[in-house]
């Protein structure tokens, strides 16, 4: 089932009344098929869904039994893991910096690769995950990407370089290099970009005695909002070739698909609970905003807004249901414009919605249905 049909489907069934809002709507079938086809232009390569992206029991069930790995960064994210029955050998941490508590608690339960990008978390690594498996983080360009992570994240080619050999020194199995584009990335070129500076800072690593085998390219593969996107196809492709430039004898590749395997999947079901002519433009209150689903809208992350009514279209904005003057949306939406009580679907929302969500004001958490092409 493509993105279209599901949105249909579930239009159907909030039609009937079987999905009530607030209600995101993800479907099995779709993850099932981004599972299949991530990784599949590079032969060899190991998938680790990012569990953050959407840790519902239900989803997390359909990624395992579709046989990829997790990759988590604390200790309920691996619980969660751990309760499906997955094995250690299929479980890795990426995030730079973990809880102390949580590096032990995962190596206690057979995690053994995790990443770093400074000397603090190389001693937490030695003295509390002693024999595990490490890689670096490099910070590299994260041009083109809607959601950039660079900044917080990584270290400079120079720094990484010094820290690989503060990390021989402490004793640590350091046996990679970990990158990350930036999430949401439509730029080619910045895989091309990443590869070659990895591949240099392996070269270096060599002047110090240190043998990698490791290249972690990370998540920013997209899902599909407004804009275009490079198909998975075509950015493995542009992948495949810089590996093949830049690492001629080979390397164990590792990816870590968040929001390209769930995005699309999702179709969040909500409520028109208000309407508003002011002096800026017509305003529609949905049930859900910023604070319990949609926090991405307010780094710019666009969605697109489906009435289950026809007519002409407006230039709407769309708000959340809180008191509070930031819970905006998105100030540009051009959709039929809807009355009070009418459903609105969301469309690529199973990605970073329920796991930013709180119950900020009172309001409800959005449940999450995993919905079978046959729920009718």
């Amino acid at each position: 089932m493509d993105r279209d049909r599901f949105a249909e489907h579930v239009a159907a069934l909030a039609r009937l009344g079987r999905l009530q809002p607030p209600c995101l709507a993800m479907s099995p079938t779709i993850i099932r098929d981004k599972a299949a086809r991530c990784g599949a232009g590079l032969p060899g390569a190991r998938v680790f869904y990012a569990v953050k992206a959407n840790d519902d029991p239900e989803v997390v069930r359909v990624v395992a039994e579709a046989g990829l790995g997790f990759e988590v960064g604390s200790v309920s994210e691996l619980n969660e893991v751990v309760h499906l029955g997955v094995a250690p050998e299929r479980v890795i941490s990426s995030n730079p910096i973990k809880a102390p508590e949580f590096i032990a608690y995962a190596h206690q339960h057979g995690v053994r690769m995790f990443t770093f990008d400074s000397r603090a978390e190389v001693d937490k690594l030695v003295k509390l995950a002693p024999g595990c498996e490490a890689v670096v983080r490099l910070a590299v360009p994260n041009e083109g990407s809607d959601w950039p992570l660079s900044g917080k994240f990584g270290v400079d080619f120079g720094p990484a370089v010094e820290l690989l050999a503060y990390a021989k020194v402490r004793g640590l199995n350091a046996v990679g290099i970990n990158f990350h584009v930036g999430s949401q990335c439509t730029n080619l070129q910045s895989w091309d970009t990443a590869i070659g500076l990895a591949a240099k800072l392996r070269d270096e690593a060599r002047d110090i005695a240190l043998d990698f085998r490791v290249l972690n390219i990370g998540g920013g593969y997209p899902a599909q909002y407004l804009k275009p996107i490079p198909t998975v196809d075509e950015i493995e492709d542009r992948i495949a070739k810089a590996l093949a430039r830049w690492f001629p004898g080979g390397v164990e590749v590792l990816i870590e698909p968040g929001r390209y395997l769930v995005g699309d999947a999702g179709v969040f079901v909500t409520r028109v609970i208000g309407k508003a002519q002011r002096q800026d433009g017509l305003w529609v209150m949905i049930d859900v905003g910023v604070f319990n689903g949609l926090a991405e809208a307010l780094g710019g992350i666009r969605y697109e807004f489906v009435p289950l009514r026809e007519g002409r279209k407006v230039r709407c904005i769309l708000a959340g249901p809180s008191c509070d003057g930031f819970d905006v949306i998105d100030r540009e939406v051009q959709m039929v414009e809807p009355e009070v009580g009418d459903i609105v679907l969301i469309r690529t929302a199973g990605a970073y919605t329920t796991v930013y969500a709180a119950r900020f004001n009172g309001f409800p958490l959005p449940m999450v249905k995993v919905v079978e092409d046959t729920m009718f």
